[in-house]
């Protein structure tokens, strides 16, 4: 695969993506588990935000590594290590990214074994990564304007 640009606007719009979903996954009751799972809802809608998050963050990523390295992959967690051997991300939000690649993937394909407090524990204590790791990308897109058919 040959590299080509970053599309600025996928940028844009998988960014705001990540921010208007975490707005919403911030929106739930978080303080504690017993607010969480006083309504069944909240977890549902709470699976679902963090899917979709989870899965905008990791396809940003797999579009710098498309469009602006060459590099194709499909699987979730190639990406992130992808994006680390890149220097995209550093060690640290790499395995950031790792994991929660691995959480996207038990979200979608172990759906019946996640329990609510797991799930609480993930979006009360994990969403913030998902914002670093987002903003690492854009900050290593900003150093690379090369790589980028405008301007971020």
């Amino acid at each position: 695969m040959s590299p080509s640009k970053v599309c600025v606007a996928t940028v844009l719009h998988l960014s705001a993506l990540v921010d208007d979903v975490l707005r919403g996954l911030g929106a739930l009751p978080m303080t504690s588990l017993a607010a969480f799972q006083s309504d069944a809802r909240d977890a549902a809608a709470a699976e679902s935000y963090l899917r979709r998050v989870l899965e905008a963050v990791l396809d940003l990523g797999r579009h710098i590594l498309a469009k602006g390295l060459g590099e194709g992959t499909l699987e979730y967690k190639q990406v992130a290590l992808a994006l680390q051997r890149a220097g995209v991300l550093d060690e640290a939000r790499g395995e950031v990214l790792v994991d929660l690649a691995a959480y996207r993937n038990r979200l979608t394909h172990f759906y019946d074994e996640v329990t609510t407090p797991e799930l609480f524990e993930i979006c009360a204590h994990r969403a913030a990564d998902i914002r670093l790791v987002r903003d690492a990308m854009l900050d290593w897109l900003r150093r690379h304007p090369e790589l980028v058919d405008g301007e971020l």
